[in-house]
């Protein structure tokens, strides 16, 4: 398959490859996103996503927060030591996946002939990985994390911890190859099913997805 519309690839990374390797979200053409201060600023908001990779000749993911560097080029997450996962990951280029508001489409809300869909906003991201296993970088993973969900609270949690719990984390920098970006929000759709949607949406509280809907249009 070809690179999909809408990814953008680092120093291209994957032109190496056969195309039949060059994985790829799908994306028509008027779902794609290729505005990177629009995609890492989504990731930023929605930054609790898959790892996923390839154990054993299987597919295996972990749940995890991520961190995006500042220059978009890279990720840092850490993995429990005793998830077998992290011993697979160092060389293996990995799919993380981040996955925005979604809500189920009902045709009933058209003005237009229509099909049930969802709608929803995806991140996939290919990286290389490599494994951190030294006590300096791990913490250094793991404050930045909490520093950064911790800042919103009034009196925020410190870093206090025995340095022996360290050794339960292992840590996880994935080199970024290729970013692809998905916003299917009734951009196909004619103006006025498009504010149907929107209508319905906040009528049964799903406000983030409408909003994200409105955003769209500009």
């Amino acid at each position: 398959m070809r690179v999909a519309p809408g990814a953008f690839s680092y120093n291209g990374a994957l032109a190496h490859l056969p195309l039949e390797q060059q994985i790829v979200m799908y994306i028509p053409e008027h779902f794609k996103v290729s505005a990177e201060d629009e995609i890492f600023s989504f990731i930023d908001a929605n930054a609790f996503g898959q790892l996923i990779s390839i154990d054993a000749g299987r597919p295996y993911a972990s749940h995890l927060p991520f961190l995006i560097a500042t220059d978009h080029t890279r990720m840092h997450c850490h993995l429990a030591r005793q998830n077998p996962q992290w011993q697979q990951l160092n060389d293996q280029q990995v799919l993380v996946t981040f996955l925005g508001p979604h809500d189920y489409i009902s045709p009933s809300w058209y003005q237009n002939p229509g099909v049930p869909t969802w709608n929803y906003q995806a991140v996939h991201i290919y990286g290389h990985c490599r494994v951190l296993d030294d006590d300096a970088a791990v913490a250094g993973i793991v404050e930045a994390l909490s520093a950064r969900y911790e800042s919103r609270f009034e009196a925020p949690w410190q870093p206090q911890y025995r340095a022996a719990m360290l050794k339960a984390i292992i840590g996880v920098e994935i080199t970024i190859d290729e970013v692809q970006c998905k916003y299917k929000l009734s951009q196909n759709r004619p103006a006025t099913d498009h504010q149907g949607v929107v209508d319905q949406l906040d009528q049964l509280g799903s406000e983030p997805l409408a909003n994200a809907m409105r955003k769209s249009l500009f």
